[in-house]
């Protein structure tokens, strides 16, 4: 009960309702402004780009505290790192408008220029570099490719091969004691607020990058081999249908895609462009709960039932959106997706209306 339970919370808080119109940014608009009205600015922002007011907006969102817990900022990350990617002219200056930053928030520039695609964002992050002394680790495992770009980023890590399962088996010592490491391979399947910072860079773009990275993930709202990927292809299905509803331009390119989409793509695909020309949310969100309760039942399909919910854990079904805040403002038309907060009370909330 408490995934279905957690899948259906965070179905529950993406808004149905278009947005309402975009209100003024102010360039010097005071930092302790409403995080309610960027995130409209936010939303609205493709249709009209205020390059601007980028400045200000990202100031606020420093002050409101919005990347205080790094796993729910991906969507206002994606888009401060889309805002410099659209503009390489003016990407540098862009950036030293951000200043000054918060020491705590500094990570967010680094990984923005990182994540911004332009063509010469190392040599954009090495100038940066001496207003940051305090991110030069971090900075340097990005020009060393330790750290990942958002365009290199995998859907999910490569299975061994045969062959690596042989070379394993005969390499490997059975009674050697192994040291457990810390997994920190990044992957779209394993790193949730990832489908937040592709909507976060389309909302500053426009581009249809992001939004192939997120049908290219569609396949995993049929799939039943792990809780994360069923959960991200879910959510990445209900939120192209969602935004589609509301976006015609997005509709008419998810409908172009349908042609020559593979037959993995073609089936949930097909779904997304019915629901939203047809504004039927709720099917696509009782499938999903279906999906996850047929999970619960049956186990995945390649282990099951305790051996498959023994990689959930007692307490690892969590939470989040895209910040704090955020839960008292679901009617801009931002989206909850996926985070790594635990919310007991919106757990309860869901189970309380099914009684």
């Amino acid at each position: 009960m408490r995934t279905a339970a957690f899948v259906a919370a965070i179905f529950l808080l993406i808004p149905s309702v278009a947005p309402c119109a975009t209100p003024a940014i102010s360039p010097e608009i005071d930092p302790r402004a409403s995080l309610g009205v960027v995130q409209q600015w936010i939303y609205n922002y493709r249709a009209k780009p205020d390059y601007a007011h980028v400045p200000a907006a990202v100031r606020v969102l420093f002050h409101a505290q919005t990347f205080k817990d790094p796993e729910n900022a991906g969507i206002y990350l994606g888009f401060i790192a889309g805002a410099i990617g659209s503009n390489p002219a003016k990407a540098e200056q862009l950036v030293n408008g951000l200043f000054p930053i918060p020491p705590e928030d500094e990570w967010v520039i680094v990984r923005a220029i990182a994540y911004s695609g332009l063509a010469d964002w190392r040599n954009l992050l090495r100038r940066i570099e001496p207003r940051m002394p305090g991110r030069k680790v971090m900075i340097d495992s990005y020009l060393s490719g330790t750290l990942s770009t958002l365009n290199d980023i995998p859907l999910e890590e490569a299975k061994p091969g045969m062959l690596d399962k042989l070379r394993g088996a005969f390499t490997h010592n059975p009674f050697e004691r192994e040291e457990k490491k810390l997994d920190t391979k990044v992957t779209f399947a394993n790193s949730q607020d990832l489908l937040d910072t592709l909507w976060g860079y389309y909302f500053a773009t426009g581009s249809h990058v992001p939004i192939q990275r997120i049908i290219s993930m569609l396949p995993w709202s049929k799939s039943r081999d792990t809780v994360d990927k069923l959960t991200v292809g879910s959510m990445a299905r209900y939120t192209l249908a969602s935004y589609a509803v509301r976006d015609q331009g997005l509709r008419e390119y998810l409908r172009g895609q349908l042609a020559q989409a593979s037959a993995p793509v073609k089936g949930p695909l097909t779904e997304v462009v019915e629901a939203a020309d047809t504004v039927q949310l709720a099917a696509v969100r009782k499938d999903a709960l279906a999906a996850v309760e047929e999970l619960k039942t049956k186990g995945s399909d390649s282990r099951r039932n305790l051996d498959f919910w023994g990689q959930v854990g007692v307490g690892a079904v969590a939470l989040g959106c895209v910040s704090a805040a955020a839960l008292g403002q679901v009617e801009v038309g931002i989206p909850c997706v996926i985070g790594g907060s635990a919310s007991q009370g919106l757990l309860s909330f869901w189970e309380k209306q099914q009684q």
